[in-house]
């Protein structure tokens, strides 16, 4: 794969290279009109396909923030069109990755020397390239290590690019007012924590080691010593990725079996350590030829607050969301509802969330959950088309839910993803086991 010499750092240049996709994107726009005029019957496919490549080539040379928004879009598969999800997919572990003599530069800013003087042998060439890092394979003391580099000047980048983002992400959303900064706050937050390695090496050793007792989850271990704010080094875990492992594994009960590890690996976090890791993608997550399931990054971990938790979770309890008075109390609790709505605006409001959280909810309400129940992803599929056509909620302000959405929407949504690519049939509550 062709490597990376430099990235582009200062506002102006990334702006810049994101005002020339644009461009593209609008060239492809005029072209699809154009066809339009002579075929009426002609489909976006060939539109997406185009805007997909379009984008993810222009995100890429950036990496960073810019490109972590299209790993996270990559896992709305119910809502983005399916060329965006491939392509966007794409920014999970294969992306262009740094030439050996920005490696070596890298290594020599943080340890005043470089790789080959800090290890046995360090594989220039990373076997991983994603959105804010790359991986290298490296020994050292008869140890095999994976070393994670931070690509230059991402963390100096977030706040420029989120700011460059954030018309766009308003208009598709439907944010509107003052009140939309708490969410693009969110997010900033989040993503500045992703860019310290420091953090991340704590964060891995907290949580790997209180759900140690999972069967079937895996960790490696972490050196601090060969680690920075900007560089870590961990074991070097033998395993596929965990999207390689769904798309060629037949044997349902091993699926079963790596799927309820990462149930109980989530269900344990939320409901115990009130701690979870909050970016569920397959890049993250390994299967080793034992059908252990292995985690190994860190970097997003979102605390869950008792005043988020307690009425979250309250609704997945069908006797709870299907009582009024408690369903109300809760909307208002969790910010999907106002003090200052009208009434038009509760009934529409309490109708849509009690629709869309009585769906999202039914694996909660069994024993036991098929994933790979077709008709269960075909219902949300159907009701994410129903809202995104909404002439009412466009009408509406979007600015709905706590900040906390955000990131536990987004670990559920990913965690079903993932469990439906494994065709997993999980036990909802066994993590109570290892508590």
């Amino acid at each position: 794969m062709k490597t990376i010499d430099s990235i582009p750092t200062h506002k102006i240049a990334r702006a810049s290279q994101l005002v020339k996709t644009g461009v593209k994107v609008g060239g492809n726009y005029l072209k699809y009109y154009g066809g339009k005029l002579v075929n009426p019957e002609l489909s976006k496919d060939q539109l997406n396909e185009s805007n997909a490549e379009d984008i993810y080539d222009g995100l890429k040379s950036l990496k960073g923030s810019a490109l972590k928004v299209a790993q996270m879009l990559s896992m709305e598969k119910n809502i983005m069109p399916r060329a965006y999800v491939e392509r966007f997919s794409l920014a999970q572990f294969q992306v262009p990755p740094l030439s050996a003599p920005l490696v070596r530069k890298t290594f020599q800013k943080y340890f005043g020397k470089s790789p080959d003087a800090i290890f046995d042998t360090f594989n220039s060439e990373s076997v991983a390239a994603a959105s804010i890092g790359q991986v290298h394979y490296a020994t050292k003391d008869g140890k095999e290590l994976a070393v994670k580099i931070q690509y230059p000047g991402v963390a100096q980048s977030i706040s420029s690019d989120l700011a460059l983002v954030k018309p766009v992400a308003m208009r598709m959303f439907n944010l509107k007012g003052k009140d939309s900064d708490k969410y693009f706050q969110e997010i900033e937050g989040k993503l500045l924590e992703e860019t310290d390695y420091i953090l991340e090496v704590a964060q891995s050793k907290e949580i790997s080691e209180a759900c140690g007792n999972i069967p079937q989850l895996r960790f490696p271990n972490y050196y601090e010593a060969l680690s920075t704010d900007r560089i870590i080094t961990m074991d070097w875990m033998q395993g596929e990725h965990l999207s390689q492992f769904a798309a060629r594994n037949t044997d349902r009960q091993l699926a079963n079996v790596v799927g309820q590890a990462l149930w109980d690996f989530y269900m344990y976090q939320m409901h115990v350590l009130k701690r979870v890791h909050a970016d569920p993608h397959p890049g993250n997550f390994l299967v080793d030829q034992q059908g252990n399931l292995i985690a190994i990054d860190f970097g997003c971990v979102k605390a869950v607050p008792n005043d988020f938790y307690e009425p979250y979770f309250e609704l997945a309890n069908p006797e709870r969301i299907n009582n009024p008075e408690v369903f109300l109390s809760s909307m208002y609790q969790l910010e999907i509802l106002k003090r200052d709505d009208t009434p038009g605006e509760v009934k529409f409001f309490s109708e849509l969330f009690h629709e869309m959280l009585s769906l999202f909810t039914q694996p909660f309400h069994n024993e036991t959950f098929d994933f790979s129940d077709a008709e269960f992803f075909g219902k949300i599929a159907a009701l994410s088309e129903k809202y995104s056509k909404d002439t009412e909620l466009r009408k509406m302000n979007g600015n709905r839910g706590s900040k906390h959405f955000l990131y536990i929407n987004r670990t559920f949504f990913g965690l079903y993803n993932l469990l439906n690519d494994l065709g997993a049939e999980v036990t909802i509550e066994a993590y109570k086991k290892y508590v």
